[in-house]
């Protein structure tokens, strides 16, 4: 018999997941992440192909100081501002992770091998401060396998549509409703249109459209838990994988259109639909559930590392698990809007929370990188 070591067993799953056509991206970034090895590591041992991050990963990374005490020294004895030195720090960060990914993004033709960093999140209704952001990041991290991630709020889609033009690769985040997703398409075929009118390579353009999860059941789950009957408590844990769904239907249905089909002659990509919130929020469910039911050819799903490492221990990959469910899916939020649950307002929260937790993490961050270039100036002093 051969052995099945640990290392064989997470491929298992994992390798399933892949073969499925799920891009598996890590939800986390940070430099000691990078600088040990464990990055790398994960891409060799666990099928990672790509990393997201987000406001709130870089203060969980940077706000203790852990691996970034020389550098920010250097930024005290330079007497930088506060948010220069977050961008300093998270850019290079940034770059140092697109590095370690270049020979994944060289093997898939740009595919994959994606490290995404976010716009400044006080920045989500604001159109031209947005694309102003967006391209100083590009700049700033200079790496062809950088994402530049926008909020689709109502200012970030005609900034997602700018940026694009640029030829800039984009990550849209914090989609939750289906309405903005398929206004979210809308933006990403007119940038390629531009960015075509401007003379850019669109195969060299890539984008990916993250739709969150999680969040979602959490939000009427709760409302399923006051209502208390026997029919709201059976649809919980329901909503969340539905609404995705039918943002997979959506997607098929775009990217099939005639409109698409006159980019693809041009050499243009589908914007992939990215599963993120993928860890799962409420205990009663199973770690995994945001992978094993969400498993679609030509999808991405960033997960957290608890997460990760629970679908290579407990993962269990069937095959499609999306798109023969499009009629339950629609059923299963008729009957939540049936309960007096609204969808929209239900989203038009969770997007509204989402910018404002942003928000407050990046503010922490520079509260927290303030405090340590004063501590450290006046220890040079």
């Amino acid at each position: 018999m051969i052995a099945v070591t640990e290392a064989t067993a997470a491929a298992g799953a994992l390798q399933r997941l892949s073969d499925e056509g799920v891009s598996i991206w890590l939800d986390d970034l940070s430099r000691t992440r990078i600088a040990s090895g464990n990055l790398a590591e994960l891409l060799a041992t666990k099928n990672v192909v790509g990393v997201t991050t987000n406001p709130s990963i870089f203060q969980a990374a940077i706000g203790n100081g852990d691996g970034y005490e020389d550098q920010l020294a250097d930024l005290a004895l330079r007497g930088v501002t506060v948010e220069e030195a977050v961008r300093m720090m998270t850019t290079a960060d940034v770059r140092a992770a697109a590095d370690v990914l270049r020979p994944v993004y060289e093997a898939t033709g740009g595919r994959d091998g994606r490290v995404s960093i976010e716009v400044d999140p006080r920045l989500a209704h604001h159109t031209k401060a947005t694309i102003a952001e967006a391209k100083q990041l590009a700049w700033l991290v200079d790496r062809p396998n950088v994402m530049i991630k926008i909020p689709a709020t109502k200012a970030g889609l005609p900034a997602i549509t700018e940026v694009l033009a640029e030829g800039i690769s984009v990550n849209v985040t914090l989609i939750f409703s289906l309405e903005r997703y398929g206004q979210v398409m809308d933006a990403y075929l007119a940038g390629l249109e531009q960015a075509a009118e401007r003379g850019h390579d669109l195969s060299t353009i890539h984008s990916v459209a993250s739709f969150f999860v999680s969040r979602v059941d959490s939000e009427i789950d709760k409302r399923l838990t006051a209502l208390g009957t026997e029919e709201a408590l059976a649809l919980k844990g329901r909503a969340a994988l539905a609404n995705a769904r039918l943002a997979y239907a959506a997607y098929e249905e775009v990217f099939a259109s005639d409109r698409w089909l006159k980019l693809v002659s041009a050499g243009a990509h589908k914007q992939r639909p990215l599963w993120a919130s993928t860890g799962v929020k409420d205990p009663a469910y199973k770690p995994t559930l945001y992978v094993d039911e969400l498993v679609a050819p030509g999808t991405v799903n960033t997960m957290p590392e608890a997460t990760l490492d629970a679908t290579a221990a407990h993962g269990v990959i069937t095959g499609d698990t999306v798109t023969g469910g499009y009629a339950q899916a629609r059923a299963e939020l008729a009957a939540v809007e049936r309960l007096g649950i609204s969808y929209d307002e239900v989203v038009t929260r969770l997007e509204d929370e989402g910018v404002a937790k942003f928000e407050t993490a990046w503010e922490e961050l520079l509260a927290a990188v303030a405090e340590s270039l004063e501590s450290k100036g006046a220890d040079a002093s």
